[in-house]
């Protein structure tokens, strides 16, 4: 049965693409244009860099989880997951530890929440959103400690691996994930894109569409809400919960050992945390 939804599903999707291809066509055209320009080539070399620096003994003197919230912080979602399957595959790391760190360790791409984000809905206001992020993170972080056995070990390397030989996997692996991100990102573009096609919804719910399926689109199209108050509520749930695309590529890496469920409870608190969070300072005036 299952089955054969997928495939009633698929072939539905062929039948609206062949109805609505100019329209689909030119939006995949700018998403990847605009996931080229923004997004490509920065997170293609972090994650070359990160690779490499972990086959270069980094976590000798740097803890293993340390390390991916820091990477983490740079590189923005779902690069956090990306780092701690690699470190998992490699030992350094044990299932309980996997489980935890994608509790937490969600977050946006610095430059892209000062830069992009804060056109807007000014400067003052995307810090509020990061540190938003980074303190609800923190609270997850402690909610979530107890619940598991976390293990870090000494892994037992090979001193004589090959530069030429690492920076060659580095640059697969990293190929491999971003086609992943890519791939998984244009498929929740198109079911949107019908969406809104189809139903053409507007104003709040447009956004709120976007949002659901892709968080770049859901940001960009806030503009069109004239309310300051409820475009900044829509990012900050937009980025604390990911859209379907995100959860989509996070299942993806996860693989077998590493489980999805835990990265949604981790969204879903952070959104209470965060909703409380922005009643607060909503009240008190400290916004907009």
């Amino acid at each position: 049965m299952k089955k054969r939804l997928i495939i009633f599903f698929l072939l539905l999707l062929l039948v609206f693409l062949f109805i609505f291809s100019n329209y689909i066509i030119t939006n995949i055209y700018q998403y990847t244009y605009l996931f080229i320009k923004k997004l490509f080539f920065y997170t293609f070399l972090i994650y070359i860099i990160s690779s490499l620096l972990i086959d270069n003994d980094l976590l000798d003197i740097l803890n293993p989880i340390t390390y991916i919230i820091l990477m983490s912080l740079i590189s923005g979602f779902p690069s956090s997951v990306k780092y701690t399957k690699e470190l998992l595959d490699k030992g350094y790391i044990n299932d309980d530890c996997a489980n935890y760190l994608i509790t937490f360790c969600h977050y946006p791409n610095p430059l892209f929440i000062t830069g992009s984000v804060s056109t807007i809905i000014g400067m003052h206001n995307s810090i509020f959103i990061l540190l938003s992020i980074y303190i609800s993170s923190f609270i997850v972080r402690r909610i979530f400690r107890s619940r598991f056995d976390i293990k870090i070990s000494t892994v037992n390397k090979n001193n004589n691996i090959n530069f030429m030989n690492s920076l060659n996997n580095s640059i697969i692996n990293s190929f491999k994930t971003i086609t992943l991100i890519y791939g998984i990102s244009i498929i929740s573009l198109i079911i949107a894109l019908i969406i809104i096609r189809i139903f053409k919804p507007a104003g709040i719910l447009y956004s709120i569409l976007f949002g659901l399926f892709d968080l770049t689109k859901g940001i960009f199209s806030t503009t069109l809400i004239h309310n300051k108050r409820i475009r900044v509520f829509l990012i900050l749930m937009f980025i604390s919960f990911g859209s379907i695309n995100i959860h989509l590529q996070v299942k993806s890496i996860c693989g077998n050992k590493i489980n999805y469920k835990y990265f949604l409870y981790g969204r879903v608190i952070t959104i209470l945390i965060i909703t409380f969070m922005h009643i607060v300072c909503s009240l008190l005036d400290i916004l907009y």
